[in-house]
């Protein structure tokens, strides 16, 4: 009775009210999802299974279950509020129980106060966290072959790409010259059909092809004369980072007439399923996402790969781990879904991650042996390093310089930037033609108003022997990449390289009375850049590349968790490209793409998990991410320890030693993860304790979002205790003792001696000193730590044990001391 006359109260009132504007709310339901139900309803059976066992998601069981709950959303709309008012954009039923909605922020109110309800939640927005890297890593020999070739590597292993959808006509995801693609039954999911050829997106390399975009629509950014409403890819960042981890092996990589080696996914023989969030304009929303991660998951996708974030820490809850998004992918997790996610593009500076929580694996993006750097040669003999993709000068011989500023046709054209050599029409091409043209690098560069490319065809259109694009002011934290183009070419990025480039450039120049050049005695020569340079430097942690300590909250508090947990190729990857992709305007066109960002970083990994899951199907998420971890290596290719690269005060690049907040356990090593010995494992529940035991936490809200009690006659945890191959004390005042169990994945038992290293501020003691653990067994470590002065640093060490049959296990170790 009292449920019927608030129901009839909030009706009467939204009918005399005028709603406010409306936006997207995500809201949660009392009541299981799918994944945990195990009864309670009358005339529902259980639906969630032992982790063992798979789920049926076409069961009679799933089925109506998931009928039920999405009634139970639309009963409760219904009888709140009129119809029109709102509209249910999608109910989420598998991973979390509950729904996005369209409403007014009045309305929002009255729902959090409606029977059922646990949490409602503004949606917000997602960002883009944006082949050579199987030999860098040793693919081809150590790891290809155990799987049986790269024809097998990966096979049967579903990887779930939510992101900006596919061009599906691509060489590396092309079926015709492989072995046929026999069906996946337990993969569930759909194709759309293209709706301009009216063809499905899949072909048997691709499996599903799915678009969601109904909170985009409701928020009014999607705009379909711009956005493709189907899988297809507009922006080229999807196809890019499935290529990476699954793309076809062996695909020649061909640009301007010149072929840069061979492409290839990580898992070549892996499927790909296609869920688009992303779109060209704006990015994407948390809603949109959230229902792509529950349709994937509902599928069956083995591995998710996620190259998207939020835009910074969640605020409606108290703590960061705690949100639909998370919870979304916590579920994933323990439906056996490994989830790996870009860390972030907001390096090098501390707490710009965007991926928080122990459930799921944040990679962080290196930098790997292979550079493309090239030079000009100046008439008076000095020579000028740069960036350029690009042949040589013709004959290697050098031509007469010419600025921009002394081409121009007209005096009007400078309101058009016509040093950026955007627009062929605005300068004289009788003056230009068989000269190097000599371009400013502006902000319209960085804004992605001006690009490399166009300098290239406007010197390309104007007959020039090639250009060079010089920087002249230094704007922090811009990223400077090659660029392949097909004449000669060169950016000078150094400004005081550039200040030589113009002093004799201007003292080599004759001018009348006016000003006007009349004649050009300086010379240059563009050397061929086309040959990447291969050094033993690497890995290096790239500058871009968001940084720890992970935040356990908005107020930016450290949290007692290691993030990033792992460091993988992500600077300059070349892979696959949509023609129509606009994200990279270098490369618009273009059938490959050379990119970098943590999105690439996160594929590698997503790539190599399924290589991890196809020699052991049964292992669990953690298992997989522990194998990950503790086979890390912290050297680089020339046994030096891993470097970062860091801004100085005066903000130039520098490299410092890595520190765990930069790279997390180090550069993945796949042979090593293949076989590990030991693997950390960690359940659903040890995850809700973790979320229990986070100070200051609010218990409702661990109920509300991720769907489980906190067991208060339980012990007193903290969140350190999760059994993560990893140990992370933000706040270590005295002594404190953590416990971590291993648990062995070989076929025969192992002898583990055990080895700490940790600087003196922290004592790290580990017992016992060494210990034998048989197939299949587990066995406990304890670590004391103890804070013997006050630095207010983070002091980083870590714990080694190292097996008498060839494993190495390794387990960072982090704290701060405090008083």
């Amino acid at each position: 009775m009292k449920r019927i006359k608030l129901a009839c109260l909030l009706l009467v009132f939204v009918q005399q009210v005028v709603l406010g504007t409306h936006d997207v709310y995500i809201v949660t339901m009392e009541g299981d999802p799918v994944v945990n139900y195990r009864g309670g309803v009358e005339g529902f059976p259980a639906t969630a299974l032992d982790l063992d066992e798979e789920m049926d998601v076409t069961s009679e069981a799933v089925t109506s279950y998931s009928l039920h709950l999405r009634r139970h959303h639309d009963n409760l709309l219904d009888s709140l509020f009129v119809e029109g008012t709102y509209e249910k954009l999608y109910s989420y039923h598998h991973l979390i129980n509950g729904f996005a909605v369209h409403m007014s922020s009045l309305q929002a109110e009255f729902l959090k106060k409606a029977p059922g309800v646990k949490h409602v939640e503004r949606d917000m927005k997602i960002q883009k966290l944006t082949t050579h890297t199987p030999q860098f890593l040793g693919l081809p020999t150590g790891v290809w072959p155990r799987g049986g070739g790269f024809d097998r590597a990966g096979e049967d292993v579903v990887i779930g790409f939510v992101d900006s959808g596919i061009y599906p006509q691509h060489p590396s995801f092309s079926s015709h010259k492989t072995d046929p693609y026999g069906p996946v039954p337990r993969y569930k999911g759909k194709c759309e059909m293209d709706p301009v050829t009216q063809r499905s997106f899949c072909n048997g390399k691709i499996v599903g092809a799915q678009h969601f975009a109904k909170a985009a629509i409701a928020a009014g950014a999607f705009n379909p004369d711009i956005e493709f409403a189907s899988p297809l890819d507009g922006d080229g960042h999807g196809s890019h980072t499935a290529a990476i981890a699954a793309g076809n092996n062996g695909i020649p990589v061909r640009m301007h007439g010149h072929e840069f080696g061979k492409a290839s996914g990580m898992a070549p023989r892996a499927r790909i399923a296609v869920y688009k969030v992303l779109y060209r304009l704006f990015g994407g929303y948390v809603a949109d996402v959230v229902a792509a991660i529950d349709q994937a998951v509902q599928d069956g996708v083995d591995i998710l790969n996620l190259s998207v974030g939020p835009n910074s820490p969640p605020t409606a809850t108290r703590t960061t781990f705690l949100n639909p998004f998370d919870a979304a992918l916590l579920s994933a997790v323990k439906a056996g879904v490994f989830v790996a996610q870009a860390a972030g593009n907001g390096g090098p500076f501390p707490k710009t991650l965007v991926s928080f929580s122990p459930w799921i694996t944040t990679v962080a993006a290196g930098v790997d042996d292979r550079r493309y750097k090239n030079h000009l040669t100046l008439g008076n003999g000095k020579l000028l390093s740069g960036l350029g993709v690009s042949p040589a000068t013709h004959g290697n011989e050098s031509f007469s310089l010419i600025s921009a500023a002394d081409a121009l046709l007209g005096s009007s054209a400078t309101k058009y930037s016509a040093l950026d050599c955007q627009r062929p029409e605005l300068l004289n091409k009788r003056k230009v033609q068989g000269k190097i043209l000599l371009c400013g690098y502006s902000f319209n560069y960085i804004s992605g108003t001006a690009s490399i490319k166009k300098v290239s065809q406007t010197a390309k259109k104007l007959g020039a022997a090639g250009f060079v694009v010089a920087v002249e002011n230094s704007y922090p934290g811009t990223k400077f990449d090659p660029v392949p183009v097909s004449i000669p070419g060169i950016l000078i990025t150094d400004v005081s390289k550039t200040t030589d480039l113009i002093d004799y450039y201007n003292s080599s120049t004759t001018r009348d009375w006016a000003g006007r050049a009349t004649v050009f005695k300086a010379t240059a020569g563009i050397a061929d850049g086309l040959a990447p340079t291969l050094y033993n430097s690497a890995p290096q942690v790239a500058l871009f590349s968001s940084r720890g300590p992970d935040v356990k909250d908005f107020s930016f508090q450290d949290a007692d968790v290691l993030k990033p947990d792992i460091l993988a190729p992500g600077n300059l990857i070349w892979a696959a490209w949509a023609p129509n992709g606009t994200d990279e305007s270098n490369f618009a066109g273009e059938g490959f793409a050379m990119v970098s960002g943590t999105s690439m970083a996160a594929p590698h990994i997503a790539g190599i998990a399924a290589l991890i899951k196809q020699k052991n199907p049964k292992w669990s998420p953690s298992a997989i991410k522990s194998a990950l971890m503790t086979t890390a290596t912290t050297l680089d290719k020339g046994s030096h320890p891993l470097r970062a690269q860091q801004y100085t005060s005066s903000e130039m690049m520098t490299l410092s030693r890595a520190t765990p907040f930069d790279c997390g356990s180090g550069a993945v090593n796949p042979k090593g993860a293949l076989d590990p010995g030991l693997v950390l494992d960690a359940t659903h529940e040890d995850y809700i304790t973790f979320l229990c035991s986070i100070p200051d936490v609010n218990h409702s809200e661990v109920s509300n979002i991720a769907g489980s009690s906190c067991n208060s006659s339980s012990k007193v945890q903290r969140p350190y205790d999760l059994n993560i191959p990893s140990i992370t004390i933000s706040q270590l005042r005295g002594t404190e003792t953590v416990k971590r169990t291993v648990t062995s994945v070989s076929d025969e038992s192992e002898t583990y001696s055990i080895m700490t290293r940790m600087p003196p501020e922290i004592a790290l003691d580990v017992t016992p000193p060494a210990l034998t653990v048989l197939p299949g067994a587990s066995r406990e470590i304890t670590a004391t730590l103890t804070a013997r002065s006050v630095t207010g640093t983070y002091s980083f060490g870590e714990i080694t044990m190292k097996g008498d049959r060839g494993h190495l296990v390794r387990i960072p170790v982090v704290a701060m001391g405090f008083k």
